[in-house]
């Protein structure tokens, strides 16, 4: 009998497929993610030898690798089970050339989600390996370590050590910095509203609003009453005002459920109804597709989630209408099942949505399988999946013109009422809106559309007045960006693929370019420095539609249109070129000031170290004066008298590669340490001793707020603190919440007041 070796990426993945296999003839393999790679150490491409890789086996792969070859020699033949993306194409490649198995006969299977029947239709048709797929992979790699291996060094002698570029990553950043200049240019403009509550003079007397729309028969727009005087003069002239309905219109709206999951979708949604970063949703999904134990046995729960797809197979649509009809009834059903066409620039990757690899898996039936992450997110792309199978939403919207003064001014009241909730009964799609202000998508996707209902008004009805006010707005700047929105706008661009935009995220935020606080994505000072020099040098690799048409070319390698080498030749070529050309044009990045050497009188100007800015005198290498920024000085003067714990000499506030620490004068005799973290301006509420001071979790950098004397108290906060004691309790602090409100960290009080924390959430 003979017998193959399945090699897959991953042990859970290797453990669900073993299930569905006959273990006489099939032994299942983990190669523990890629076997090859560029070594880290050096470029690793001859650029003299048209491009040509070397490729190396890192450590960590040494071992599985060895598993693998053993394997090899006791069957008849290797199966490569590798993901049906282009990443998994090439390590299928990469396994042929380190196995030396010809790849031209190895046997290739691809599917769309770990199911028996998957599997076993996979094996059924194996196929050779894409090498066009493959070389569109080693294209975007080798790519990305030409841009890296050469740009990266312009920075460091430009900028500062340690610095990197990339042509993803520059590209996020670039976004970041230029909404940032957005909000720091904005100026906010005035504008008022006037409202009137109004109620019918029958017995029940219901109260309704309606808004000033109109002014001699002419429309206001958003910006017609500017300021207060002029609101106060429409005020005066509307003091007698009779107002009777002028006419009155009904219509009906049908709302379509949104598409099944794409990568992007799910983790813009992820991100906003449960708060996950696109990392983490990658993770708890690859989780979910190669296999949770349920029942004693590893069940892969979802399809393949890198995907660009908004198809649904046969098998899911029907299995829809069967649940959708078991628990909610036959009118929610559809007869024909609904089409959801590509809109993504370049759509490609897998064939199918993200989607349950069993719809009648309802969610409450896998609770006890999953932890908290993994079921919100199961649950989300089951109801999800179910809602864009479902029947549309009807709504009744109801719109009111009511004249006052006798035709001189229009008010207008709306509202809507819910005739039919359709897919809303299961699922409501939330926007960058509910980014902005969560709490108005409720979790796990149930609907927050509320009934806002008219009393019931005829033409000619005549209203009494209850109470006529005017209300001052004033516009708001563009928001930071979210991960979420970070996420669609590289996808609106064309930027990037389904698998690299969590990585991309991560890489700026670990790179100290931006930083995530309460949910959003700011630019630090190297951010705007580094985007700024590529910009103005580089400005094709920073630049939106060049980005976009490489990832066009390189979907053009994996179609078999392109030759790759070529391609890296016609990119790489004008890049050196233009290199060299502002290594001696360019001089190095520094901020001038107007302050003077105390030592030898020349001026002050900022560089870039290799710990961040310092102020130096423009006389070095001759004068060798240097200061902290104001920054650094004032933590110095706030840290000023810290006795070091071990040997109780004074400590000072010290640079180092992690950033600002205290460090002991004793040094190097003692090396005594502490962190020095940012205080927030109030006392702990729990201990009254320690200091709220802003912290970092150590998976994701994620920004919270904790006190000084952790672990001896544990008071702690995820909103930002505003500085200020509840004035209500004064038992608690205030802190941010996503509606630019300052409200009483205690939840029982209730507190709330504005604030005005320009372009923050």
């Amino acid at each position: 009998m003979s017998k193959s070796l399945v090699i897959v990426e991953s042990p859970t993945k290797a453990k669900t497929i073993t299930r569905f296999l006959d273990k006489k003839k099939f032994i299942v393999k983990s190669s523990y993610g890629h076997i090859r790679d560029l070594p880290k150490s050096k470029l690793g491409v001859d650029v003299e030898k048209d491009f040509e890789p070397t490729y190396v086996i890192p450590q960590k792969a040494k071992k599985p690798l060895a598993e693998l070859k053993k394997a090899a020699e006791k069957v008849d033949d290797v199966i490569l089970a590798t993901d049906e993306d282009r990443e998994g194409e090439a390590i299928a490649w990469h396994l042929t050339e380190a196995l030396k198995v010809d790849a031209k006969k190895a046997k290739r299977i691809v599917f769309h989600e770990i199911t028996e029947s998957a599997i076993k239709e996979a094996l059924e048709k194996p196929r050779t390996l894409d090498m066009s797929t493959v070389d569109a992979q080693q294209a975007r790699r080798i790519l990305d370590r030409l841009v890296g291996y050469n740009l990266s060094p312009f920075l460091w002698h430009k900028i500062r050590y340690g610095l990197s570029a990339g042509r993803v990553q520059s590209v996020a950043v670039r976004l970041i910095v230029e909404r940032e200049r957005e909000i720091q240019a904005f100026k906010p403009q005035e504008y008022w509203s006037i409202v009137v509550e109004l109620q019918k003079r029958d017995g029940k007397k219901e109260l309704f609003e309606a808004k000033l729309a109109k002014k001699d028969g002419t429309r206001l727009d958003k910006f017609a009453i500017e300021n207060e005087e002029q609101a106060q003069t429409i005020l005066k002239e509307l003091t007698e005002a009779t107002y009777k309905v002028e006419s009155v219109t009904q219509k009906e709206r049908k709302r379509t459920p949104p598409a099944p999951f794409t990568t992007s979708t799910l983790q813009q949604e992820a991100s906003r109804k449960l708060g996950f970063s696109a990392k983490q949703t990658m993770m708890i999904a690859q989780q979910l597709y190669e296999g949770i134990e349920v029942g004693g046995e590893s069940t892969g729960l979802i399809t393949y989630m890198r995907t660009d797809s908004k198809n649904l197979s046969k098998q899911a649509l029907e299995e829809a209408q069967v649940v959708i009809k078991d628990h909610y009834g036959e009118e929610y059903g559809l007869t024909e099942p609904r089409v959801f066409t590509k809109k993504s620039k370049g759509a490609q990757e897998a064939h199918e949505a993200i989607r349950p690899t069993k719809l009648d898996r309802l969610p409450g039936s896998l609770q006890p399988f999953l932890d908290a992450r993994q079921f919100k997110l199961y649950e989300l792309i089951w109801k999800r999946t179910l809602a864009c199978q479902m029947e549309q939403a009807t709504l009744n919207a109801t719109s009111v013109d009511i004249d006052a003064g006798n035709g001189a001014y229009t008010f207008r009241a709306t509202g809507q009422t819910v005739q039919f909730d359709g897919y809303l009964a299961v699922y409501f799609e939330s926007t960058e809106e509910d980014d902005l202000h969560e709490g108005t998508a409720k979790k796990n996707g149930d609907s927050p559309l509320t009934e806002t209902i008219l009393p019931e008004l005829t033409e000619s009805e005549e209203l009494d007045e209850r109470e006529i006010k005017s209300n001052q707005h004033f516009t708001e700047p563009p928001p930071r960006y979210s991960e979420a929105s970070l996420v669609k706008t590289l996808e609106e661009y064309g930027i990037g693929r389904p698998s690299t935009y969590a990585p991309t995220i991560s890489t700026i935020v670990a790179r100290g370019y931006v930083k995530k606080e309460q949910r959003r994505l700011y630019p630090e000072d190297i951010g705007f420095t580094v985007n700024d020099l590529l910009v103005e040098h580089f400005p094709d690799i920073v630049d939106y539609e060049f980005t976009a048409g490489m990832e066009a070319q390189l979907d053009a390698i994996a179609e078999g249109e392109v030759e790759w080498k070529p391609f890296l030749k016609d990119f790489f070529n004008p890049l050196v070129d233009r290199i060299a050309e502002k290594e001696k044009s360019v001089d190095k990045v520094v901020e001038e000031t107007d302050e003077i050497c105390p030592e030898c009188k020349q001026p002050i100007i900022i560089k870039y170290g290799r710990f961040g800015r310092f102020k130096a005198c423009t006389g070095y290498p001759d004068c060798k004066y240097t200061e902290p920024m104001d920054e650094e000085k004032k933590l110095r003067e706030e840290y000023k008298g810290e006795i070091c714990d071990e040997c109780g000499k004074p400590m000072e506030v010290k640079q180092g590669r992690f950033g600002i620490f205290l460090g002991c004068t004793g040094y190097p005799d003692c090396t005594g340490t502490k962190k020095v973290e940012k205080r927030m301006g109030v006392t702990c509420p729990k201990c009254n001793e320690g200091d709220i001071v802003e912290k970092k979790t150590k998976k994701g950098g994620r920004v919270f707020y904790s006190c000084s004397r952790y672990p001896d108290c544990e008071h702690s906060y995820w909103q930002k603190p505003t500085g200020k004691v509840c004035p209500q309790c004064e038992k608690e602090i205030l802190v941010l919440n996503k509606d630019k409100r300052a409200e009483c960290a205690d939840k029982e009080c209730g507190y709330e007041e504005e604030v005005n924390e320009l372009g923050d959430e």
